[in-house]
Formats: structure tokens, C-alpha cells, sequence
């Protein structure tokens, strides 16, 4: 097997208009299902993105012996499920971020997953493998900022649609799941450890009662990161990285678009280094790297136990803002 054979959970948003198109680009994928529990969806996203199944079931699709390996794009609170049906049906999994609801609910996957070691399980944070944030976790393990100290996060966007999956508690909406989660992520990432304590912010939509405001600050030990997300701010994104002898600011962090190039700017005492990246869909580098772990039989490049304690993160941030305190990770 020189492919690793997808199959699609549902026909949302960003399956149809992102991942798909993005692994069908890959050298390791090929996407040959997709399944909707409204059949005509399916056969239209089929016909569209030449997919050569369709079922009108997600059970159906589980059953088909053809398929290696499934990706989640479902709504947050239907994740889990899936992705332990999928091991039941002896499929590798591929799930959209959040991959669960609480860090308990993910370590009952991560349970599940240690139980089938020769399955794959990943929860898909594609901004890591972009080259702009491979390049800036080199330059800071490289010294090139000095010693890094802090970070700092931004990202928003305007969205008070209630039908909108974003913006309904009970699936798991909200700013702190939907996209503080890369900032809490990024963090975790660049001090590549744990917080020790964290202190949270935040403010619920009256009638959504979905976080729509969040802030909070991470303690590294000597070290920080603070963040703030919102649901219902202008649009904009933006991390700086700061060091005891450079500053590392990422102009597109998370949303790099796949068709042009990006820039960070590493800004020292003398002077300011631009350096750009070609347009590359930080999508289907994902689908390599994950399909590639399948085919050689390697680890996932980001494990799930990975998940749980950003999950964790998330659930201390919330007691914090509750309680109006520090609490400790």
C-alpha cells in the first residue's frame, strides 16, 4: 500500500471546502467515500469533488472494508463517538479540534486508542506543520531570540449567528474551543511543556451563553503566554514571540492561506529580517505527515495524549474565570 484510503464523516464546511481538496492533493491520500446522513448532499460533494462513494450513513461507511483511515469534521460534541467507532471498526482517525468535549472524555479515547496500538489516532491542529511555524519553533530552540520569555495571541472573528454550530453550547461552541484552543495550543507548542498555573477571563453571550470574549494568562514557570479570543470582536490574528534578545511576530498564525506566500518578521536590536514562506496548504501537509505514519508505521506527529492536556488547559481557564483566581494545572 503506497496510499492510505479516506474516507469523509459528513459533508461539513470545512471537509468540502478544505481538508478534502487539500488531501487530494497529497502523494499519500486518496479520499475514495464520503458519507452525509442527507443523501443527496453526498452524491452532490461527491460529484463535485470526484469521490467515488457515497453513503448515506456514517455506520455504512465504517462497514466498508476498503477504507484505511476516516477523518472527523463533525460537530465537537459527536467527535469521541466517532472516533471510537471508527477504532471499533478498525480504522485509523483523523478528528477536527476539539477532539472532545473534556480532557476526561479524551482520555477515554486515549484508553480506547492504547488498546488498538496498530490504529493511528490524531487530533488536527494543522497550523504546526506549516513551514512558517516549523521555521519559528527552530529559531527560537536555535537561540535566535535569545531566551524566550513570553507570548502573546490574538484571534477573532465576528459570528452571532445562532444557527451557526459555533455558537451552540450544547455542541461545544464558543471562542475557547473553537479557536483559543490554538492559542493555548501555540504555547504548549513553542515552551514545549505544561502551564504550572493559569488565571481566565471570560465573558458568556447572554442569549447564546457561549463564550464570545475570553483572555487568560499561562505560567510556564518564569514564563508566560497570554491570550485573547472572541467570537464577536473584528476579525484579526496575530503572535508574537518574545525573547531576551529578539522579538518573532506571525502575521497569518493559524488561517495561512493555501494559494499565497506568508511572511514572519523576526525583529532584533538592529534590525527587522523579513522572511517568507511559499504558498504551501498547511492541510495537505497534514494529511502527508499523518498518512505517512500509517503507512511506515510510525507515530502520529502529534500524540493524542497532546489533546488532553490542551483540553485541560481549556477546563482550568474556566475554573479560573469562574472562581476569579489563579489556579494551578
Amino acid at each position: 500500500m503506497n496510499k492510505v484510503r479516506w474516507g469523509i464523516l459528513s459533508t461539513a464546511k470545512i471537509a468540502r471546502e478544505k481538508v478534502i481538496p487539500a488531501m487530494q492533493g497529497s502523494e499519500f491520500c486518496e479520499i475514495v467515500a464520503i458519507a452525509s446522513t442527507n443523501k443527496e448532499r453526498a452524491q452532490a460533494e461527491s460529484a463535485r469533488l470526484n469521490i467515488p462513494k457515497i453513503y448515506d450513513s456514517y455506520d455504512a461507511l465504517l462497514r466498508d472494508p476498503v477504507i484505511d483511515a476516516v477523518y472527523i469534521p463533525l460537530p465537537n460534541h459527536l467527535h469521541i463517538e466517532w472516533a471510537i467507532k471508527c477504532l471499533e471498526a478498525d480504522k485509523h482517525v483523523l478528528c477536527e479540534k476539539p477532539i472532545g468535549l473534556s480532557s476526561a472524555e479524551v482520555m477515554r479515547l486515549v484508553t480506547i486508542a492504547r488498546q488498538k496500538p496498530h490504529l493511528k489516532v490524531m487530533e488536527a491542529f494543522m497550523y504546526r506543520f506549516h513551514p512558517q511555524w516549523q521555521h519559528t519553533k527552530k529559531l527560537v530552540t536555535d537561540g535566535a531570540i535569545g531566551e524566550l520569555k513570553t507570548i502573546q495571541s490574538f484571534f477573532s472573528y465576528y459570528n452571532i449567528d445562532p444557527q451557526n454550530i459555533r455558537n451552540q453550547k450544547a455542541a461545544g461552541g464558543g471562542g475557547m474551543m473553537d479557536i483559543g484552543c490554538y492559542c493555548i495550543s501555540l504555547a504548549r507548542f513553542m515552551f514545549a511543556k505544561e502551564p504550572e498555573r493559569v488565571f481566565g477571563i471570560i465573558e458568556l453571550d447572554p442569549t447564546l451563553q457561549t463564550d464570545r470574549l475570553a483572555s487568560g494568562i499561562l505560567d510556564f514557570g518564569g514564563q508566560t503566554s497570554t491570550f485573547t479570543c472572541s467570537t464577536q470582536l473584528t476579525p484579526y490574528q496575530r503572535v508574537n514571540i518574545l525573547g531576551t534578545e529578539a522579538r518573532i511576530e506571525i502575521e497569518i498564525p493559524f488561517n495561512a492561506p493555501p494559494d499565497k506566500s506568508t511572511r514572519i518578521w523576526l525583529h532584533s536590536k538592529n534590525e527587522v529580517k523579513e522572511i517568507v514562506f511559499d504558498a504551501v496548504d498547511q492541510y495537505t501537509i497534514q494529511g502527508s505527515l499523518f498518512a505517512e505514519s500509517i503507512l511506515n508505521n510510525s507515530s502520529v506527529p502529534t500524540p493524542l495524549e497532546d489533546a488532553v492536556n490542551n483540553m485541560r488547559v481549556i477546563e482550568v481557564i474556566s475554573e479560573s474565570a469562574k472562581q476569579g483566581a489563579w489556579v494551578k494545572f
